[in-house]
């Protein structure tokens, strides 16, 4: 009908077959940068798929932070490198990210499974199962729960049935990027908890909270300038750092430090909060030089990020 836009859907996904199983080790070429967060509109989407549930007296699933990064990653590619152009299909990923090619259903043995893409990119233990939503405009929230509940495989997903009946999903992923949405289930719960809406990041800590931890054996006798570099100092205010690693064992950290300071990264310190680790590359005052220095820094480490201090 004339003014409707267009939408266009797969009504695929995979069979679920306990047989089938990856034989080869899965590579985790990612992780979830420490800043990721989800969009109010991805977060509406998740509280919708919820309250429909409830409707029928289903638990709700809880949101999971490295499923959410899967969705988020895979709308992204879908939408900039179009990697569902036939024969491959929307659950299909590009050669153009750190992830391993896939061209689904055709690459799809027991050996490979898009299954796979959260432990591949998220460290999440368990497989994931996606849905797939895109229309050829920029996506409308209602239209998309709307349409997964109006067509029985979808709504296998939402509500546990068919194929899915009897399964407990503990895990829902949500991602959307332009004209595309994609929601990932898992029966595994995500040891990486949930993700925090855009805008509503906890609070950063204050920098007299941040202390620096001294090595707990003396360096050795001959200094190098990586060895001084591990001698770490507390933070200035008013900073803004291009944090490269965060989450790291002391030891790791100031690897890292000297890998960095023999590559020329003379800023190159570990920021310490309590027992959290963060490794910085540049810090400066100027706002504007640090946004310049982090496309730099992206070259070295995708997911590099500015924290303010």
């Amino acid at each position: 009908m004339a003014g409707k836009k267009l939408i266009l859907v797969i009504f695929f996904l995979f069979s679920y077959n306990a047989g089938i199983d990856a034989q080869t080790k899965i590579v985790q070429v990612s992780e979830v940068p420490e800043n990721f967060c989800i969009s109010e509109a991805e977060s509406k989407i998740y509280r919708m798929i919820n309250e429909y549930r409830r409707q029928y007296d289903l638990p709700p699933i809880p949101l999971s932070r490295s499923l959410c990064y899967v969705a988020n990653t895979h709308v992204k590619d879908l939408f900039f490198h179009n990697p569902d152009i036939e024969p491959c299909n929307f659950h299909s990923w590009s050669d153009r990210g750190p992830w391993k090619p896939f061209c689904y259903p055709g690459d799809e043995d027991k050996k490979n499974s898009v299954w796979d893409k959260p432990k591949e990119l998220s460290g999440y233990p368990g497989k994931g199962f996606e849905i797939v939503y895109w229309e050829n405009d920029a996506v409308m929230i209602d239209s998309v729960i709307a349409f997964w509940r109006s067509f029985d495989y979808f709504n296998g997903f939402l509500m546990n049935t068919g194929k899915w009946e009897g399964k407990q999903w503990n895990a829902i992923g949500i991602g959307i990027c332009q004209n595309y949405a994609a929601a990932w289930f898992g029966e595994v719960a995500d040891p990486g908890g949930t993700p925090y809406v855009c805008g509503q990041e906890p609070p950063d800590p204050k920098p007299d909270t941040i202390s620096v931890k001294p090595l707990k054996t003396p360096p050795p006798p001959v200094r190098s300038e990586a060895s001084e570099a591990v001698v770490k100092r507390t933070p200035d205010s008013g900073h803004y750092y291009i944090i490269v690693k965060s989450q790291l064992p002391l030891s790791e950290a100031e690897n890292v430090v000297k890998q960095l300071l023999a590559k020329g990264y003379k800023q190159s310190k570990i920021l310490q909060n309590g027992e959290k680790l963060r490794v910085s590359i540049f810090d400066s005052a100027d706002r504007d030089e640090a946004i310049r220095r982090l496309s730099e820094a992206k070259t070295l480490y995708k997911d590099a990020w500015l924290l303010k201090l």
